[in-house]
């Protein structure tokens, strides 16, 4: 009987032996011993109804293409029983992989190991794999499951977290950063995810505050959830934080995986660019009645770029949050183009703080990386009152503005129906630089609908009327004939045609095309613009 048959451990290589294929089995075992030493904890993690680190990574990854480095790193720090706890990986996974065959760069915090808190070390792999990223040009994505600051490593563990932030404002702009949220992310944690591109989320498992439920009963005496406090759905429809919002972990890595192949390598590349089977010149006559004549009347926006867009596929941004406003990502002719647009079913479409804040971080983060801006007008104007005034809807207006005032990639502007006041201005009209507008026949531009201007410009004659009701009908029609017909645009040069709403896919794609080597207009000499933040 052989010693390996009789019962007795087999002898483990050493990483000191002389032969070459030994050492290589020792460093082979002791990769696979950092994956599977936590099988205690990889149970709790999947009772709590949350896959692992490295199962996060298969989803988001083309299958066997994740390259990990640094598995074999431990950290250093003494005292508080840390120098007799010193697990391989020090609680997050870090390297590349390929998404639809292109490279991006990761890390994934592993709440097996010290509940995924940022120590030293654990903050070192991440500020290399975030310069490894920045200086491949690729995007960088980040799976959140932690338990914040490591308390043991005290201002060692803030200092980590500080080049964390110095890196994400330093790629900002330069490589797409996107954050998944997947457990907890409170303190310092949550600030990454909030210098980031994207944020995505998931129910019931993801949450991210400043401060935990503990530390405000506490402070305060009122008691909340975690996920009252900082869960997904209150980050997706209340705060604005989060972009996107799924059920579980596989739906929301999927659509991490979609995003990317949206988006650019980085801010020196184009988007990536797909054979298109929906031909360019597909009629869309449904569009006749989708959009009714009567301004009045409610419509649902998102079904009009469903049906101009390649195979109505319409990745939205940030769906929960300031619904009177659509801003997503879509392709014509196989090509990326960002789209925002108005949508009359929630608030007829009105602009207001929360959707001037979306659309202009919206406008800037597509400007940064490449990407075309369509804008689809059916505005009335500003929300009004005091609430709005107050909560600065002029300054938060001015964002929006200050974006497409500042984008350089090629803009167009259709005026679906309705666009009034200083709303038409904000949404990419010529006059702040969009390369080409267009108008449907149904478009009203003017200072403000009819019936308030006629209520201006009309008021005397209204007052002394005998029947002032007919006398303000008359003086509306009166007003929309000579100021607001649709041809009128045209005819002054504020739109470049009037088009057959059935021809809009093709006159958006042929639009695009011309502008494709758009020229960038020299900017005054300056370090940077000053946003109004």
């Amino acid at each position: 009987m052989t010693k390996a048959n009789s019962g007795e451990p087999a002898p483990v290589p050493s990483i000191l032996s002389p032969d070459m294929a030994e050492r290589c089995t020792a460093v082979a075992e002791a990769k696979a011993a950092a994956h599977h030493v936590h099988r205690d904890a990889t149970r709790r993690q999947h009772e709590r109804g949350k896959l692992t680190a490295h199962q996060r990574l298969d989803l988001l990854f083309d299958s066997g293409s994740f390259r990990e480095i640094q598995a074999l790193r431990r950290h250093t720090a003494t005292g508080f029983g840390l120098e007799d706890h010193r697990p391989p990986s020090d609680g997050v996974i870090t390297g590349w992989g390929t998404v639809y065959g292109r490279t991006v760069y990761a890390y994934a915090s592993d709440f097996r190991i010290m509940g995924g808190s940022l120590g030293a070390t654990h903050a070192s792999k991440i500020h290399r794999v975030m310069d490894l990223a920045e200086a491949a040009g690729a995007p960088l994505i980040s799976l959140n499951d932690g338990a914040g600051a490591r308390i043991q490593e005290g201002v060692a563990a803030l200092n980590g977290y500080g080049g964390i932030f110095r890196r994400n404002v330093r790629a900002s702009g330069v490589i797409p950063q996107i954050s998944v949220i997947l457990g907890p992310c409170a303190g310092g944690a949550a600030y990454s995810p909030a210098l980031t591109d994207a944020v995505f989320m998931v129910r019931k498992v993801g949450q991210m505050f400043l401060t935990g439920p503990g530390v405000v009963k506490t402070v305060t005496g009122e008691d909340v959830s975690s996920e009252d406090l900082g869960g997904a759905d209150m980050h997706a429809g209340v705060s604005g934080l989060a972009q996107f919002v799924h059920a579980d972990e596989e739906a929301c890595l999927g659509e991490v995986r979609r995003l990317i192949s949206f988006i650019p390598y980085n801010n020196q590349t184009p988007p990536p660019e797909y054979r298109c089977e929906d031909p360019i010149d597909r009629p869309g006559d449904s569009l006749l009645q989708l959009v009714p004549t009567d301004r009045n009347s409610s419509y649902d926006m998102l079904k009009v770029i469903e049906e101009i867009v390649d195979d109505a596929d319409f990745l939205q941004v940030h769906e929960h949050w300031a619904p009177n406003v659509l801003c997503g990502l879509a392709r014509f002719a196989g090509a990326t183009v960002g789209i925002i647009a108005n949508q009359p079913l929630h608030l007829a479409g009105v602009l207001d703080i929360n959707a001037s804040q979306k659309a202009a971080r919206f406008v800037a983060m597509c400007d940064a990386f490449n990407i075309p801006l369509l804008t689809l007008v059916d505005v009335p104007g500003f929300l009004p009152g005091p609430d709005q005034e107050r909560g600065g809807v002029i300054r938060h207006g001015a964002k929006l503005l200050h974006a497409y005032c500042a984008a350089t990639v090629p803009r167009v502007q259709i005026i679906i129906r309705k666009a009034y006041g200083g709303a038409y201005i904000v949404m990419d009209s010529p006059s702040i630089g969009c390369d080409l507008s267009y108008a449907w026949p149904t478009n009203e531009v003017a200072v403000m609908g009819a019936e308030g201007a006629a209520e201006v410009v009309f008021r005397e004659q209204i007052r002394s009327a005998d029947d002032p009701g007919t006398a303000r009908a008359e003086a509306s029609d009166r007003y929309r004939e000579q100021l607001m017909h649709p041809l009128l645009t045209a005819e002054l040069g504020y739109v470049d045609d009037v088009i057959d709403p059935r021809s809009t896919r093709q006159i958006v794609i042929e639009a695009f095309t011309t502008l494709y080597a758009k020229k960038q207009t020299a900017n005054p000499a300056r370090k940077h613009s000053i946003t109004p933040l």
